[in-house]
């Protein structure tokens, strides 16, 4: 069989373990006859249309290694562009470099748009002519790839480090707010999640036993603003503090929120935070003590801080990229690969494949089960599935002059063979 070329892109917001997964992509091809030359897109699909594909192959094995410790997508990039089904001439193009470049396999990590991406060029891509295998690769932070039953998949790499960062955020929060509470009796911090609600879910492996004052609210919570407030008077009535943290999706009405190119909400780039809108409506209702209430917004330190990563997230991140080079490289082209939860108490996983428009057309949603009625906590539930993904053990980081060493590629590029391009949506 001839070597066909291996092309790897990301999409979407990157995670402390995405390199992890890009790693075990460039270590599973090394051992397979059929693949010849790793590539990576620089900015994702971006890169595939603009040609700017990056020798993965040539790679120092050390540099390479190094992904393991290196967080978020500096290594090859991620993107927000959407190749949407009226872009023709963006379609043509990936087609004109994929063949262009001999790529017979096409791996895409990113969330369900960038499966249903995927799963459109090996379509076309076979449509075409060309022997191309599309596979995707999961990756979010905020765990809402699959279906809510946990068939497809059981989480996504990248969230139980995020859920790690958390456990320890609000460790030290509550720390803090112990010794302040005088003078600054409510702290009130916003978590990622968009709509969703495992991240501020995440909050609860803090405090598994509920012993702190601890208040948590999704964006499914159904609560109002109202009862929020209440429910933090209670609580500072009772303790004489109280520590919240709360989904950036929370709804308190109008926040100005900015869309991305896939139509998600950037609550960060939005005018105005939840947490400022709760802050200011708690300290002008009262908080049944001396003081005010605080915020605090954590940004993307929440899918960048590499010091809280997961050692299960890695080493799982790591093997499903592995699994979508076995897919790709025995021509199951369709799929994504996957993390399967096994039944049992001593918690294990297997790795398999979903079709990639099943996971395209799916949509997770946090379990209503798991919000307690009071709307303003979680239950043991989800304490249970979520523990074991944040793992025991902190990761030991390479350092070099009190400097964390991350991984440095040589800009050795793929020569370019076609005209220049314009991304349509570049487009002025």
């Amino acid at each position: 069989m001839a070597k066909k070329n291996l092309l790897v892109a990301q999409s979407g917001g990157p995670t402390c373990v995405i390199n992890s997964s890009l790693r075990g992509v460039i270590d599973a091809s090394r051992m397979f006859d059929c693949i010849g030359t790793v590539y990576g897109a620089i900015h994702g699909i971006e890169g595939v249309l603009k040609e700017e594909l990056l020798d993965l192959s040539s790679q120092a094995a050390d540099e390479v290694a190094l992904l393991r410790y290196t967080p978020v997508a500096g290594s090859i990039g991620t993107c927000r562009y959407k190749l949407k089904s009226h872009q023709k001439e963006d379609f043509d193009r990936v087609i004109d470099v994929l063949k262009a470049h001999n790529i017979g396999y096409f791996l895409y990590n990113g969330g369900n748009d960038s499966m249903d991406t995927a799963n459109k060029i090996a379509l076309l891509g076979q449509e075409r002519g060309l022997d191309l295998i599309g596979v995707g690769v999961p990756k979010t932070i905020d765990n809402d790839v699959g279906d809510s039953e946990f068939k497809l998949i059981d989480h996504t790499p990248g969230y139980g480090s995020t859920a790690k960062y958390w456990m320890h955020t609000v460790q030290y929060a509550n720390e803090e707010n112990k010794g302040s509470c005088p003078a600054d009796p409510v702290l009130v911090m916003q978590a990622m999640g968009r709509k969703i609600g495992f991240i501020p879910a995440a909050a609860r492996l803090a405090d598994p036993r509920r012993e702190m004052p601890l208040l948590i609210y999704l964006a499914e919570s159904p609560c109002s603003l109202e009862q929020l407030a209440e429910q933090v008077r209670t609580v500072v009535r009772q303790a004489g503090r109280c520590v919240v943290v709360i989904s950036e999706g929370f709804n308190v009405g109008d926040v100005g929120a900015v869309k991305d190119s896939f139509g998600h909400t950037s609550f960060s780039a939005s005018q105005m935070t939840v947490v400022q809108i709760v802050v200011n409506y708690l300290n002008k209702v009262g908080i049944s003590a001396k003081g005010a209430a605080r915020g605090n917004v954590p940004g993307t330190d929440q899918r960048h801080s590499m010091a809280y990563a997961s050692i299960v997230d890695l080493d799982e991140a790591y093997r499903v990229g592995q699994k979508a080079v076995e897919l790709a490289a025995s021509e199951q082209s369709g799929f994504m690969s996957t993390i399967l939860r096994e039944r049992g108490f001593i918690y294990t996983v297997r790795y398999d494949k979903v079709p990639l428009p099943v996971v395209a057309n799916s949509e997770r949603t946090f379990p209503a089960n798991w919000i307690l009625p009071s709307g303003s906590d979680v239950s043991d539930e989800f304490v249970s599935y979520a523990s074991p993904l944040v793992g025991e053990e902190m990761l030991t980081l390479p350092m070099i002059g009190s400097r964390q060493r991350m991984t440095r590629f040589e800009p050795i590029m793929a020569d370019k063979k076609l005209p220049s391009y314009t991304p349509q949506a570049e487009r002025t």
